[in-house]
């Protein structure tokens, strides 16, 4: 096995004294861990931070064995890590994207996905310029894994106008009219997250309780459920920013 490719760290956990266990999402061969060599050192630490763009290369006898990673550094986003909501927003995306995605499989589209949370987060470390930009990359993993929302049409009616609700239980849109007294038994529809556009605290808001729903339900349990606390972090500090 050898492959050398761009990727985007998004785990980094130590291994024996010096050296260290990587996953890092490449855009054509998914997620590919690999054991860095004094991976601890002050010359790779600063390279092995989450959210870098590194130039990687794997090399393994074979495919069952854990590959020898090399690194080289292409951009780092480390000034993000000395920012509060940055970095827990960081913290979050990728230690979501490390532990829902399998290893080896392709998602183009996530890694395009993840990147542009990530360059939004450098262009805008203000929580209202990439907040949005966060539940749209949510939504996605949900979809990309088989378990996105249907938000074109309403789940009792077949009604395309006027969804403001989802069903926690199908995922399935709701109309205004149709949850009419069930409003509270529902999860509220942002307009930005079905058809983008801009959104205010509100929407923002409502929409990471409604990705955090089926998050927690579909794809962030059991071994994998460690990373929510990242993201309650997030939550809270969100909250409190805009009280």
């Amino acid at each position: 096995m050898h492959l050398r490719a761009d990727a985007i760290v998004l785990a980094v956990r130590g291994h024996g004294e010096h050296g260290a266990v990587v996953r890092a999402f490449t855009r054509d061969d998914g997620v590919q861990p690999g054991y860095v060599r004094g991976g601890h050192s002050g010359r790779l630490r600063p390279a092995l931070q989450a959210g870098n763009l590194v130039q990687g290369e794997w090399r393994a006898r074979t495919g069952e064995q854990l590959a020898a990673l090399t690194v080289e550094l292409v951009h780092s986003r480390a000034p993000l890590h000395r920012e509060p909501l940055p970095a827990a927003a960081l913290d979050w995306v990728t230690a979501l994207t490390a532990a829902a995605l399998p290893e080896a499989q392709p998602y183009p589209r996530l890694h395009d996905g993840l990147a542009g949370m990530l360059d939004a987060l450098e262009a805008a470390p203000a929580a209202r310029g990439w907040a949005a930009a966060l539940v749209r990359y949510e939504l996605l993993l949900l979809a990309e894994l088989g378990f996105g929302l249907d938000l074109e049409r309403c789940v009792a009616t077949g009604a395309t106008d006027d969804l403001a609700f989802v069903s926690p239980r199908s995922g399935g849109a709701v109309s205004r009219g149709a949850a009419a007294g069930y409003e509270d038994r529902l999860l509220a529809l942002p307009r930005f997250a079905r058809v983008g556009g801009p959104a205010d605290w509100t929407d923002i808001l409502a929409g990471l309780a409604l990705t955090g729903h089926f998050l927690a339900r579909d794809l962030l349990h059991d071994r994998r459920a460690e990373p929510l606390a990242a993201r309650a972090r997030l939550v809270e500090r969100l909250q409190r920013a805009v009280a």
